[in-house]
């Protein structure tokens, strides 16, 4: 069998003539003994070779040409013999003589391992030592052909390896690369970072389109479709003139269609290609359009900001070109600068609406933007009405953002502002007709527009239109169910209700404004200041019995804690009418009719206010009953105020003995312990007054018990007081004596 390269198997006159050149020793003898007996046994050679392993090279490589040419199918042997001569060459130049050997030994092991991948990879490594390009290269391509394709894997990698360490042969580089690629197409990474760094941009930008358009691609690196996009974006748009292959434009197009969270990036991206290539009125066709589709805040920022650096730029450029040049500056020169002066100024000015525009576009229903809108035009007439006249058909009463009511009276208002009132009325007209999301938002728009007659001094007008806001519908609705329209309920909203009382109040005649307030009343909407609003208009005008009954009524509409105010009101304005007592009796049936059902929170004003009148004009019996009905009404933390009230008052009536019962009652009722010592000590005292120490003593020694002498020392102190000044030696001792078991009551530790 011949070998490439004209190489053969060593000839056994040669194998003779080396072997008679060796000295052999004595020890070899058994084992060439062993290899003439064994000679096809690769483990008789490996013993041999074991055995000399620390001789020459020259014999070691002669046993493996011997055992080779016994077996020359054997891997082991051809791998251990390579990788004893690559190792006998590492040390040496690699243009001795002896690499080629060793090459040559390859060629001629290849001869029966062509299909070992492993004696390829070390070919090759040893050839890419000697930087032998062109046959390294032919080697990794026989290699190729030679191994099948479940094996190719192996030798790509090293085959990469070595066309990319030389940046001279970079078209062959990118040609097996190609290869490369059809057999692993998920690499395309790889090739895409070698093309970026030889700088073939194009051909760089292609290959980035080509995995884009893969559905199923995934990336080795790690990388998203999202972030190839991006490298893809900044490599096109900083690139211009390299790249010439792609559609730049609809690439990054298509990106801002596909990912709406950096819209802005993208856009700036394909502006900045369009500068970069010196289409510097494109690039601002691109910022405009931008400015006009992006969506978000955060989008906005980024492509103004771009848009203002860039008229900025050019605007820099063109100064320092004027100042470098020796010319001298022409008028064109001079004209042009001022122009883009002028486009940057404008620009700035026209960043609100831009920002206002986004917001809008982001949520066309946001009343609140409209309403900046119309205050960033200021003064331009057409442009605020075209704005007014765009949001109220944009914005949808169901879920606009704001108060749209607002909306449609500005709007009515501007025109009243320019003098227009008709068109003012015409506007509130259409106004009412929309179906607002709550009826209070309805009724605001009414009482603007009967405000706006006011205004023009049509007091009339402005009450017809609340006849015709509050006209009752055909059937009957309910004000809370959303399935009717806020026209229907608005005959029940208090708001607009309250406004056509006040305009009644202010221009009607008093029949109009009760009349009023007697629908108020039957549609049973009315709140308790409203009553006592009418209460008290009654009253203005001497209809005092009307607004007895008015006061009645509302009591009949509400509950406690509600209908406090109303009683309260009720009561007053009643007993400051009847001051001479005359309807007394009906007096006391109304607080009978009040205190029935009152709450303890509010019974404390509406007690003494009856007792107060039964003092004025009853009996003092009365009123001291009244006032015993109060301590156990009213709430604990006023029964003690409560008892004193009726202390006083019961001793102003009946003397100070006639109250010995109250005390003795307030000690027994109130909760509080401080309370109730100070009631205590109060009512001794009354009886030392009075004369009586004996009762006084006892009411000390009950008192005593609920005393602790180390926090309420002040009480012991006022008992020894009392007995030093009014007791005897027997009565201090049993004073003592009720201290220390009171003391030990108290002691959480006791020592017997």
């Amino acid at each position: 069998m011949t070998v490439e390269n004209g190489s053969s198997p060593p000839s056994t006159s040669d194998t003779t003539t080396a072997t008679a050149k060796l000295l052999f020793d004595e020890t070899d003898i058994l084992y060439e003994e062993d290899c003439l007996r064994n000679q096809y046994s690769a483990k008789t050679w490996f013993r041999y070779i074991d055995h000399i392993k620390d001789g020459p090279n020259e014999k070691i490589n002669l046993v493996y040409e011997r055992a080779l040419r016994e077996l020359p199918g054997s891997y082991k042997l051809w791998h251990n013999y390579l990788k004893l001569r690559r190792k006998q060459v590492r040390s040496k130049c690699i243009i001795d003589p002896a690499y080629e050997e060793v090459n040559n030994t390859f060629e001629r092991s290849l001869v029966f391992m062509h299909k070992m991948p492993r004696i390829w990879l070390d070919y090759c490594q040893l050839l890419m030592d000697q930087c032998k390009i062109t046959r390294t290269r032919r080697v990794f391509d026989r290699a190729i052909r030679a191994l099948p394709v479940t094996q190719h894997n192996r030798i790509w990698p090293l085959y990469i390896k070595f066309v990319t360490t030389y940046p001279e042969i970079s078209e062959t580089a990118t040609r097996v690369f190609k290869r490369y690629l059809k057999l692993q197409p998920e690499c395309a990474e790889e090739f895409i970072d070698y093309l970026s760094e030889i700088g073939n941009l194009d051909e760089c930008a292609k290959y980035y389109v080509e995995v884009l358009n893969r559905e199923n691609f995934v990336s080795r690196q790690g990388k998203t479709t999202h972030q190839l996009w991006n490298e893809l974006c900044e490599l096109v748009s900083k690139n211009p003139t390299k790249i010439k292959s792609v559609p730049v434009e609809a690439i990054i197009r298509q990106g801002i269609l596909k990912y709406k969270d950096q819209v802005g990036q993208l856009w700036t991206s394909l502006a900045d290609y369009y500068i970069r290539s010196g289409c510097f009125e494109k690039a601002r066709d691109i910022f405009e359009e931008a400015i006009e589709s992006v969506l978000t805040v955060r989008d906005f920022t980024q492509v103004f900001d771009a848009y203002a650096q860039s008229e900025e730029g050019l605007i820099s450029a063109l100064m320092n070109k004027s100042n470098d040049d020796d010319e001298e500056i022409t008028e064109d020169d001079d004209l042009e600068l001022e122009l883009r002066l002028a486009r940057l100024e404008y620009l700035m000015d026209r960043r609100p609406l831009m920002l206002n525009s986004v917001l809008l576009r982001q949520n066309p229903h946001n009343v609140n933007e409209w309403l900046k809108r119309v205050k960033l035009y200021g003064e331009q007439y057409d442009k605020v009405i075209e704005t007014f006249t765009t949001a109220v058909q944009t914005v949808d009463p169901k879920v606009c953002t704001g108060k749209l009511q607002d909306l449609w009276i500005a709007f009515a208002q501007f025109y009243d502002k320019y003098q227009q009132p008709d068109e003012a009325r015409y506007i509130y007209d259409k106004a009412v007709k929309v179906n607002f999301r709550n009826v209070d938002d309805l009724a605001a728009v009414w009482c603007a527009w009967c405000e706006m007659e006011l205004q023009h001094e049509r007091p009339n007008e402005a009450i017809k239109l609340m006849e015709r806001a509050t006209v009752l519908p055909r059937h009957k609705v309910d004000y809370y169910d959303t399935n009717e329209t806020v026209q229907l309920r608005l005959h029940k909203s208090l708001k607009l209700w309250s406004f056509y009382v006040d305009l009644e109040e202010c221009y009607g005649t008093f029949q109009t404004c009760k009349s009023v307030y007697d629908r108020i009343l039957d549609l049973r909407i009315a709140t308790p200041q409203i009553i006592m609003n009418y209460g008290l208009y009654l009253e203005e005008n001497k209809y005092f019995e009307d607004a007895f009954r008015t006061y009645e009524k509302g009591i009949a509409l509400f509950k406690w804690p509600n209908v406090y105010d109303i009683w309260l009101t009720y009561l007053c304005k009643f007993v400051e009418r009847y001051s001479d007592g005359s309807k007394l009796e009906r007096a006391r049936d109304l607080f009978e009719q009040c205190l029935e059902h009152c709450q303890p929170k509010f019974a404390k004003n509406l007690y003494l206010l009856y007792a107060k009148l039964e003092e004025q004009h009853g009996l003092d019996r009365r009123a001291l009953k009244i006032y015993e009905r109060a301590t156990s009404a009213v709430e604990p933390k006023e029964k003690e105020e409560m008892f004193n009230i009726y202390i006083k008052r019961c001793g102003e009536m009946q003397g100070i003995t006639a109250t010995r019962e109250i005390y003795e009652k307030a000690i027994e009722a109130l909760e509080e312990e401080r309370a109730v010592r100070d009631m205590c000590l109060r009512y001794a005292d009354l009886e030392r007054k009075l004369g009586e120490i004996d009762r006084a003593r006892a009411i000390y020694s009950h008192c005593s018990q609920m005393c602790d002498p180390r926090v309420h020392g002040d009480f012991w102190q006022t008992w020894k007081e009392f007995e030093i000044k009014h007791g005897n030696e027997d009565t201090m001792r049993e004073m003592l004596r009720i201290k220390r078991s009171v003391q030990a009551t108290y002691n959480v530790q006791v020592n017997y």
